[in-house]
């Protein structure tokens, strides 16, 4: 940086304009020389200048690399392999073509909550990956930037998020706001799936498993687990209460039904969460356990009949079941379904006017955003990409055919056709995105990463709530996980009252006698 110095002598003066002058022509023979795109459209111009992105996401939610050396995946657009992390690979591609060093420096969250924590205890990320209600919280507290007008100008051929992101997404972040301001300007969709039952087909009818009574039905006593998480077990249990409204025909054919769905599934009154409490006290007894990660072991390892699990995380479940020859399969209940979102979004507190760490942050979004990235991070994860590739490339079609087409040997009458147009056009039915897969599929991977039409149209996304209804959310969460003075009985109390007076009549009796001796 050069600093301006005021001089107080004329000769000086005169000096120190020479000199400016002379600089400025040294500045622009150098910015001649720079590469096209790192000219004046690229914030960091000076030379030598590092550009240092700090970047918080979940755990174990970005391609890592060291591939096996079978693992290429060999598409008609080319071969796939993931050699070194992401993040990694990016440094170079920014410099290739931004002509600007960056050194991204990667690190991990375990929660929304705890990335919340984090931030507020002072941690600073330039760019982190919330999900759908934390993003919202952090839009209606004012703490991100929004993303530039050329981020979104599809003409621009490196913009790939924008070119590339499923018409179904792009429409859900532009419907949805806070404050009267659409999601899709703070934040760019990453991975999104819905939450369902990941159950033994064997042991467990599928009917039983696409309904969230599951949780309470006494035949899977201690058979069952659910998520040690207030949102998704909430969800879930919500569904479960109002099971039969939500499934009835005047609900469903409402003219308002996905309005009113939401509404619904985002009850957080008293009165309901009252109920509720009650309820998901009674899951917590029929319930194997509460669990944050250990469901998909309790799985495949068949300790657990059923466990309410994400989308992305039953993938990984099967995949690794079907290793030992052990078949899961995955329901998205009939009453509804959660459909989350994780997001990338820019921090004030990171970011601020830095015109270069935007222009970083903004190329990593779109880095990830290529189709082939999407491919490793979806291989790598097993969770869902935002990413379709538009018009401009079918990389990610192919990657999906590539893994769930049927083989050619598979008996024709059970090969079956699976639509799924309505997440890479936004057309239902369009015939171009059919996969030919096994009948199992139905029910198995390819209809976790990709849920049917009819599941989505039953989705409903969490809403955030405010500090008020957060506080009652927690408390029957406390109570539900935790000791709840008001579920023990009145005659319960006077029996521990008597037991209490009676100790402490005997403690004082014992003390007299003592001093009488």
């Amino acid at each position: 940086m050069i600093k301006k110095m005021k001089k107080s002598h004329s000769s000086l003066a005169v000096k120190a304009v020479a000199f400016a002058m002379a600089s400025m022509l040294m500045i622009a023979g150098i910015i001649g020389l720079l590469p096209e795109n790192a000219s004046a459209d690229t914030a960091a111009t000076d030379s030598g200048k590092t550009v240092v992105l700090r970047v918080c996401n979940w755990e174990e939610y970005i391609d890592l690399g060291e591939w096996e050396d079978d693992e290429v995946i060999d598409l008609d657009n080319g071969d796939i392999f993931g050699e070194n992390p992401l993040y990694e690979d990016f440094d170079e591609w920014y410099y290739e073509n931004y002509g600007v060093k960056v050194v991204v420096e990667y690190s991990c969250f375990g929660t929304n909550e705890e990335l919340y924590n984090m931030l507020t205890i002072g941690d600073v990320y330039d760019l982190v990956c919330p999900s759908d209600y934390m993003i919202m919280k952090l839009m209606s507290e004012g703490k991100l930037v929004s993303f530039s007008d050329d981020f979104f100008d599809a003409e621009n051929e490196e913009n790939y998020y924008v070119r590339g992101a499923s018409p179904f997404i792009q429409q859900a972040f532009e419907e949805n706001q806070i404050n009267g301001e659409a999601w899709k300007n703070y934040a760019a969709c990453y991975m999104w799936g819905v939450t369902g039952m990941l159950y033994n087909p064997e042991e467990v009818p599928r009917e039983d498993a696409m309904t969230w009574k599951i949780l309470n039905n006494p035949d899977y006593y201690r058979q069952v687990t659910v998520k040690d998480n207030v949102r998704d077990t909430m969800f879930a249990g919500i569904g479960a209460l109002k099971s039969d409204m939500l499934l009835s025909e005047e609900f469903i054919n409402s003219d308002n039904y996905s309005m009113r769905l939401r509404d619904e599934m985002n009850d957080v009154s008293e009165e309901n969460l009252a109920v509720l409490q009650e309820y998901l006290q009674d899951v917590r007894n029929n319930a194997y356990s509460f669990e944050s990660d250990s469901g998909k072991a309790d799985m495949i390892t068949g300790k657990v009949l059923a466990n309410l699990q994400w989308s992305g995380d039953a993938v990984y479940a099967m995949d690794q079941a079907e290793e030992d020859d052990y078949y899961l399969e995955y329901a998205i209940p009939d009453e509804c379904t959660n459909l989350w979102f994780d997001g990338w979004v820019m921090l004030k507190s990171g970011i601020g006017d830095d015109e270069a760490k935007k222009q970083a942050a903004e190329a990593f979004v779109n880095y990830l955003s290529m189709p082939e990235n999407a491919v490793r991070n979806m291989y790598y994860i097993g969770y869902t990409s935002a990413i379709t590739g538009g018009e401009y490339d079918d990389t990610v079609f192919q990657y999906i055919d590539w893994t769930y087409s049927a083989e050619e040997d598979e008996d024709s009458e059970e090969i079956v056709e699976y639509n799924v147009g309505y997440y890479f056009t936004g057309e239902e039915d369009n015939e171009d995105y059919i996969i030919y897969t096994t009948e199992d599929q139905t029910r198995r991977q390819l209809y976790a990463q990709y849920p049917p039409k009819d599941a989505i149209d039953r989705s409903a996304i969490m809403w955030y709530f405010d500090t008020e209804a957060n506080a009652r959310v927690n408390q029957m969460w406390i109570n539900v996980r935790c000791f709840n003075a008001k579920s023990i009985p009145v005659w319960l109390w006077v029996i521990i009252g008597a037991a209490f007076g009676a100790a402490v009549f005997v403690m004082i009796r014992t003390k007299v006698n003592n001093r009488a001796k």
